[in-house]
């Protein structure tokens, strides 16, 4: 290492639970002395945070790796990989002509300083053993001030859905105490920070012995300073009516929901182990619709999982149509090394008709998004005002509730970053609303 503080250069791929635990590993690795920069070039320790959910994921991070291969042999360059592919591809990651000097996975952070120091010593390492206990509660995240912050209110699953890898690669479920997630709220309002949406692989699978998650919800609602709640992600099978009550009854606690629903088929359903029917989740939507008329929902789709035919993927395609959700999340199924279908099924649906399927559930759900948009104009609704818009500085660019983007422009000279405002909407397109602050 140089006599001067290591700089580091942490690169994150993957989920809102990756940018979290970035900001966890800054914080664990300032304490230690090092320091950030925002480029490889510049660095002594490049990081890849990684993610294994999706193939494309993993493809990211490979390509990664490969570019920095001509850093490391001219200068000399430490590298890591952190997170969930760093759990899952120890092996893989760890070849004898390997680019990696160090794996650490979710649930090692901690040991990233002793790791480094010996890498720059030339002794590879790694520590990928999964906690039963890890919450990292005692930390607090190194973030970069704003409107918007994420909290991890639990880490890992117990659900064992037959597709996916997290079970694996962030252990069983762990919840933090509801005083711990409070006390970091309320360090966020007093930075300044206006919105929290606290995070969980199934979060209302939350417990800490005495709370559940809408104890949770309506406690960090009533937090000084913040002026609005979300949350990510539930699992239909475990929606209580006191989790509801929660969202539709507390005005700070944002109407959305996210509701991965990823087939709409029973035979597909239950191959994935998702507990639930075509028929009980569209009750849910019913129930959930009808205590709160003006929720935002979303959802996650999967298409092509193993086994999957023409006719069980044209029930998705009826059940987005019959749901008409604000924003789907649709990817095709890559078998995921480990899980339970990788183990079970044959990953049989070829790649083109699994592509020829996103597509078209794209196509379909953008025309529905669009319907939904359209149909906010001249209405008038709260937004909070994140930034500049992408586009003009001279348009404010925020969210409304629901999570629209939302862009207008700079008429009030009194809004900044952080502020509520009421804006009326003019136009709209599949993903953004316009309209003029009122």
């Amino acid at each position: 290492m140089p006599l001067r503080p290591p700089a580091v250069f942490i690169e994150t791929f993957g989920c809102q639970m990756n940018e979290y635990d970035t900001e966890l590993v800054r914080s664990i690795l300032k304490d230690s002395g090092y320091r950030f920069t925002d480029s490889a070039d510049t660095a002594d320790v490049v990081l890849l945070n990684t993610c294994a959910i999706r193939e494309n994921a993993h493809n990211k991070v490979y390509g990664h790796l490969g570019a920095l291969k001509a850093l490391k042999e001219d200068k000399g360059l430490v590298i890591g990989v952190l997170g969930c592919m760093a759990q899952n591809l120890k092996k893989d990651l760890l070849e004898e002509n390997s680019l990696i000097d160090v794996l650490a996975g979710p649930d090692s952070y901690r040991a990233l300083p002793e790791l480094l120091e010996k890498a720059a010593a030339g002794r590879k390492g790694m520590a990928v053993d999964l906690s039963e206990y890890e919450t990292y509660t005692d930390i607090t995240p190194d973030r970069i001030e704003g409107v918007a912050a994420w909290i991890a209110v639990m880490r890992g699953c117990d659900n064992f859905c037959t597709f996916c890898v997290v079970p694996y690669t962030r252990g069983r479920e762990r919840s933090r105490e509801l005083d711990g997630v409070v006390r970091e709220a309320e360090a966020l309002a007093a930075s300044g920070c206006k919105q929290v949406t606290l995070l969980g692989q199934n979060v209302n699978s939350y417990r800490d012995g005495t709370h559940d998650f809408a104890d949770l919800l309506l406690a960090v609602a009533e937090v000084r300073g913040i002026e609005r709640v979300r949350f990510i992600s539930p699992h239909p099978k475990d929606f209580p009516e006191k989790l509801l009550e929660a969202v539709a009854g507390h005005p700070r606690i944002c109407k959305h929901i996210h509701l991965p629903l990823q087939t709409g088929n029973d035979r597909i359903l239950q191959l994935m182990d998702r507990t639930y029917t075509r028929a009980e989740y569209l009750a849910l939507v019913d129930q959930i619709r009808t205590r709160c008329p003006e929720i935002i929902l979303t959802t996650d789709i999967i298409a092509g999982f193993c086994s999957e035919t023409d006719k069980e993927f044209a029930d998705t395609e009826d059940l987005l149509r019959e749901v008409e959700y604000h924003l789907a999340y649709i990817f095709q199924y890559s078998e995921r090394k480990n899980t339970i279908a990788a183990r079970k099924y044959a990953d049989d649906v070829p790649a083109g008709v699994k592509a020829a399927r996103v597509t078209k559930l794209v196509e379909f759900q953008r025309g529905i998004s669009l319907k939904k948009n359209l149909e906010m104009i001249g209405k008038t609704v709260e937004v909070l005002v994140e930034g500049e818009g992408k586009r003009s500085r001279d348009q404010w660019m925020g969210r409304t509730g629901g999570n629209i983007v939302t862009v207008f422009p700079k008429t009030d000279t009194s809004l900044k970053p952080g502020s509520l405002t009421s804006v009326r909407i003019t136009d709209a397109t599949v993903t953004t609303l316009y309209g003029e602050a009122v």
